[in-house]
């Protein structure tokens, strides 16, 4: 499987999505550090918001093949300059959270971020799981074999 790091503000759904993808209770508690795990590496909002600290989202993008750029569909502005992919080293995807909200506008977070350069972009609910198999059929690689696939 493709290792994922995933960027974006504070509350956007980060730690919540990592916990849906690998199958576990959603429970929130917030990320106080850079979280490298097996296939996903989980970044603190703090880190996408400040400038002095994105300079590590910089260096941790290189543990990883794609980088997912998060955001809420609950969002009153963008966190990312437009065309910020550009400069990157690695695949940059867009992934629009929160889209099992009432009030969420999803197609104006996808907007914000085909602006920010992301050519493909996935939209998530991690409570009711939409959305999330799709995501893994992306980063997932010929030969892979996900936890719902395995023969006993």
């Amino acid at each position: 499987m493709k290792k994922i790091m995933f960027v974006g503000r504070t509350g956007a759904g980060k730690t919540t999505l990592t916990q849906a993808l690998k199958g576990k209770e959603i429970s929130y508690h917030k990320t106080q550090y850079i979280n490298n795990l097996d296939v996903i590496i989980d970044t603190p909002g703090e880190y996408a918001e400040n400038r002095t600290l994105a300079r590590a989202l910089i260096l941790y993008s290189y543990e990883a093949d794609i980088v997912g750029l998060l955001m809420s569909s609950l969002e009153e502005y963008s966190l990312y300059s437009p065309n910020i992919a550009a400069g990157a080293t690695r695949e940059i995807i867009g992934i629009v959270t929160q889209i099992d909200k009432n009030d969420s506008r999803p197609d104006l977070a996808e907007e914000w971020l085909r602006l920010a350069g992301c050519k493909k972009i996935f939209h998530i609910s991690s409570y009711t799981g939409e959305g999330i198999a799709n995501l893994l059929d992306y980063l997932k690689e010929e030969g892979d074999i996900l936890p719902w696939e395995k023969k006993f």
